[in-house]
């Protein structure tokens, strides 16, 4: 499991005056909150966070907070990013305590997709239909990701809530208020079949041919004309 540290500064100095003069400093404001404690503006260096949002692990684990001497535990609540530039404009952490379940949204890594009996006996395609998924847990339980088994579904098969392995003491947050254990996560389907160039014009071929005997005279008619 990865394990990230941010370093940051308690800020007085507040406003959106304020947040431009760090930003063009190349540091970035932020808040950290949570656990009854009292709510602390901060202010961290802009690279370093934007080197570990590099990593996927950043978005759903817990992280140490270092502020002066003291080091707390907490996860990235919000992330507020420059809309063109490659660049975030201000972070959320928010404290954790160890006692308490809290909900993070994780991501969905699929495993065994060359291996499906689906795609290798049926010859299916398969569709992601969720990347991640919101989870309650205690911290200690925080999964980096959860897997999602795509072995044995078979053409035409739909894998659902209900069916994905949850590590110990992992709740799928929708399911605990009244979600959908039915709710799709991946299927695997036939491809689509795309009619080829060549069946596309003998069809046409066909298709002039039978307007041209449509259309054409009958010995008849031309022997009645003369």
């Amino acid at each position: 499991m990865n394990e990230f540290e941010l370093v940051a500064e308690v800020r007085t100095d507040v406003g959106k005056g304020a947040s431009r003069r760090l930003r063009r400093d190349g540091k970035l404001p932020g808040v950290v909150y949570g656990t009854g404690k009292a709510v602390n503006m901060i202010t961290l260096q802009h690279n370093a966070v934007m080197h570990n949002l590099e990593h996927e692990a950043f978005y759903s684990q817990i992280l140490s907070l270092k502020m002066g001497d003291e080091i707390e535990s907490v996860v990235l609540k919000d992330l507020q990013r420059h809309p063109y530039k490659r660049s975030v404009l201000h972070v959320d952490l928010l404290r954790i305590d160890a006692n308490e379940t809290l909900t993070m949204r994780i991501p969905l890594h699929y495993i065994n997709e060359d291996k499906c009996f689906g795609v290798k006996n049926g010859g299916g395609v398969i569709s992601h239909l969720m990347t991640d998924m919101d989870i309650v847990c205690l911290p200690k339980n925080l999964p980096e990701y959860i897997e999602v088994d795509m072995l044995e579904v078979n053409l035409n098969d739909t894998l659902h809530l209900s069916d994905l392995k949850l590590p110990e003491g992992v709740e799928i947050h929708s399911l605990l208020h009244g979600g959908d254990v039915a709710q799709p996560v991946a299927s695997v389907q036939a491809p689509k079949v795309v009619a080829s160039d060549e069946a596309e014009d003998a069809a046409a071929e066909e298709a002039a041919a039978e307007a041209s005997e449509e259309t054409a005279p009958q010995e008849g008619a031309k022997d009645n004309e003369n």
